[in-house]
């Protein structure tokens, strides 16, 4: 199993500038600073997570190690499970405090779908990514990127498996 410490070899400061890059040009964007297209950061963030996926998934494939989606999996949890659940709580209490009545039905599935992988899909569903005021909108893009995570080792491991 790769510790923090047999990881920091495969550390790339180019892939976090790179990564850091893309979110500043989200932020920016809903900053409402004219910037058209500055949404293309979530797009870039897609790609830099599963080249930095698949470059740990073929580092472990290698050592052809057991349990790799186990320990993979339990990763992912460790790292994205508390921040996640804490600030999807903390929008939900800040949201009865301060919204209307008739938006917290729209808060409380948001934060639901957000909790099972699936926010992505409520948001396909409700009025529209910019004209909502459903402050829980944003978390669509990682349940995109959580969802990579479910999906996208399993089917590495088959491809591996078969071409190597």
């Amino acid at each position: 199993m790769l510790g923090d410490s047999e990881q920091k070899p495969f550390f790339r400061q180019d892939i976090q500038g790179l990564r850091g890059i893309a979110v500043l040009l989200v932020v920016i964007y809903h900053s409402g600073f004219a910037m058209p297209g500055g949404y293309v950061g979530v797009d870039v963030f897609f790609v830099i997570s599963g080249f930095v996926i698949t470059q740990l998934l073929i580092r472990e494939v290698s050592a052809e190690e057991t349990g790799l989606l186990i320990r993979f999996y339990k990763r992912r949890l460790k790292r994205l499970l508390p921040a996640s659940s804490i600030a999807v709580a903390s929008i939900a209490l800040f949201s009865i405090l301060v919204l209307a009545p008739e938006n917290l039905l729209a808060v409380s599935t948001l934060a639901r779908s957000t909790l099972f992988l699936g926010a992505n899909f409520n948001v396909l569903t409700g009025p529209g990514y910019f004209s909502s005021t459903n402050p829980l909108e944003h978390m669509w893009s990682l349940a995109v990127e959580e969802q990579l995570y479910v999906f996208y080792p399993v089917f590495f491991l088959v491809i591996w498996r078969f071409f190597g």
